[in-house]
């Protein structure tokens, strides 16, 4: 048993959004810690609504935490309970931007009985479950989420749903994938070390960081230096989790056909280009469009002297841009207004040039049903130099997929972390990439079109928190089920009980899984008759006494109570 040390925190991991269980099931506990009147206990009356019976907002808001807390206990196994100390208080937002909310361990644990890796920091949560005690008796998960969502200041026209489906409305949050969200932070789907100094909490690794990979430099976490693990951060779309769970299910779950732009020409900007693919409109494919870029002409940017164009207005350059790509710019509108501008100026695609530095692009976001033209964003050095090559000449460009390559994957088909330049706190690295198609619960901004799912073929965050040692063990005896567990549902009775007959020897159990009275149980199986059972039995007994676990005299009534269940 090794000594452990335990660190309080605010690893909150913030989520941002723009314009029936088994026996063995984890039990999880909401603590409400909200003042009369206020989030869990806001009175405002409310409407029943998918499935959620709560008569009132608060009511409402417990139950969608009732119903997250029950699917997460439901796809993990712990023999000790998780405490979620929640609440809804006013967290930062404007008319257009909004924290939704934020999770996290409340502290982390250093060393516990029956580790994997030594000297490495865990989420509480998943310490207890792995030490099959409570380590730290108390709340386990901070979580806090926006009550002041569609307030005229706070994300204007939007609004939580709380159904416990996906029927919300398009300017509607869905509160329950939120939820799940947030929980797998607090579980385990997270870092403590620092993003913007590289620098890993109280100088301990943590288990989160033991799957992290860098494919240019080639080196796991553990293996960086301060400053590497500080250049790594900011590395888009080079970072990886090498989980063996998660990579062996990325086929299952992640679409082949990665967003590619390549410009063909000319030679001196000729390449790949990183982009964010559009929700709206089709699908990018392969071979993809290949066509001439045009730099779209607004009309009000274009009075006004710029040489910018964000294509919030109708086109005067409809000419130049049908049957070409279209070159925008972001601000101001909508990016399905730019979009409809362009197809109607007949443009065959879409490029918008992000309006601030950062990389990878995020995708674009809205709906409209009319747009039949393929639209991705790009960054603003991307859409720097296409503009000053623009004005030497045409610039030809691929826009589809590559289907060698599965979105949101690496080439080796290893899951891309979300490590944008600059740093994002509260997203940066313990994220999926935004990349991931179809889109992934654990992405940094939700997405309208989740699933309330967390498993595949769906989702890849129950893989990822089995890769951290969230192991199925339905008979909570520590061993993992789809590991060296030969034994089930193991029989834990302090001693060896046969047919009703108590043999009084001590129910030893093995590293493997099994218990003495698990092994005379398989020994009825595939038995021809009763004497086949019990000549099984004389030889388990025999190698029990061999192994010096039990003396003759305990195999003698070991084989007796055998020979007398019928």
């Amino acid at each position: 048993m090794t000594n452990r040390t335990c660190f309080s925190i605010l690893a909150a991991i913030v989520l941002t959004f723009g314009s029936v269980a088994s026996v063995s099931a984890a039990t999880i506990t909401i603590i409400v810690t909200d003042g009369a009147g206020v989030g869990f206990n806001d009175p405002t009356p409310a409407a029943p609504v998918g499935g959620n019976t709560g008569t009132t907002v608060g009511q409402q808001r417990l139950i969608a935490f009732q119903f997250a807390a029950t699917a997460w206990g439901a796809a993990l196994d712990s023999a000790v309970g998780i405490r979620i100390r929640a609440g809804f208080p006013a967290l930062a937002c404007t008319a257009t931007t909004a924290t939704l909310g934020s999770a996290g361990t409340i502290q982390a644990v250093l060393g516990f009985p029956g580790e994997e890796f030594s000297n490495t920091l865990y989420h509480t949560a998943l310490a207890n479950k792995l030490a099959g005690v409570d380590l730290l008796p108390g709340d386990d998960i901070s979580a806090n989420f926006n009550r002041n969502i569609g307030n005229p200041t706070c994300l204007a026209g939007a609004s939580w749903y709380y159904g416990l489906d996906t029927n919300h409305a398009a300017n509607q949050i869905n509160l329950v994938t939120v939820l799940l969200h947030e929980f797998a932070h607090g579980l385990g789907f997270a870092s403590f070390a620092s993003v913007t100094s590289g620098r890993y909490l109280a100088g301990f690794s943590d288990v989160f960081s033991k799957f992290y990979f860098d494919d240019t430099t080639g080196k796991t976490r553990d293996q960086m230096t301060d400053a590497e693990r500080q250049a790594s951060a900011i590395n888009p779309r080079n970072v990886v989790w090498t989980g063996s769970h998660v990579t062996g299910n990325v086929p299952t779950v992640l679409a082949l056909g990665t967003p590619l732009l390549k410009v063909n020409a000319p030679a001196n900007i000729a390449g790949q280009y990183l982009v964010g693919a559009a929700v709206f409109g089709p699908q990018l494919s392969s071979p993809g469009i290949t066509g001439n870029l045009v730099a779209a002409i607004d009309p009000v940017e274009a009075a006004a002297g710029s040489t910018a164009a964000d294509g919030c207005s109708p086109l005067i350059n409809a000419a130049a841009v049908a049957g070409k790509i279209a070159l925008l710019d972001r601000g101001v509108c909508g990016f399905i207004v730019k979009v409809k501008n362009a197809q109607d100026a007949g443009a065959i695609a879409v490029l918008v040039a992000d309006n601030v530095a950062g990389s990878p692009p995020s995708g674009l976001g809205g709906a409209d049903p009319t747009i039949v033209i393929p639209s991705v964003r790009i960054t603003q050095a991307s859409g720097a130099t296409i503009r000053t090559a623009l004005a030497s000449g045409p610039v030809s460009v691929l826009l589809g997929v590559d289907l060698t390559i599965r979105s949101g994957a690496d080439p080796a088909g290893r899951a891309l972390l979300y490590t944008p330049n600059p740093v994002i706190q509260g997203s940066s690295v313990s994220h999926w990439d935004q990349s991931a198609f179809p889109n992934q619960l654990m992405e940094p901004n939700i997405n309208g079109d989740l699933k309330l799912a967390v498993d595949v073929p769906a989702d890849l965050t129950r893989s990822q928190l089995r890769d951290v040692g969230w192991y199925p063990d339905k008979d909570l005896d520590l061993r993992a089920d789809d590991g060296i567990d030969q034994c089930l549902a193991s029989n834990f009775d302090p001693t060896v009980v046969i047919g009703g007959e108590n043999t009084e020897v001590p129910n030893t159990f093995f590293d493997n899984g099994c218990t003495i009275r698990d092994l005379v149980d398989k020994c009825g199986v595939g038995v021809k008759n009763h004497g086949g059972y019990v000549s099984c039995v004389a030889h388990l007994g025999e190698a029990l006494v061999g192994a010096g676990i039990i003396s003759d005299a305990q195999k003698d009534a070991i084989q007796r109570a055998a020979a007398h269940n019928k």
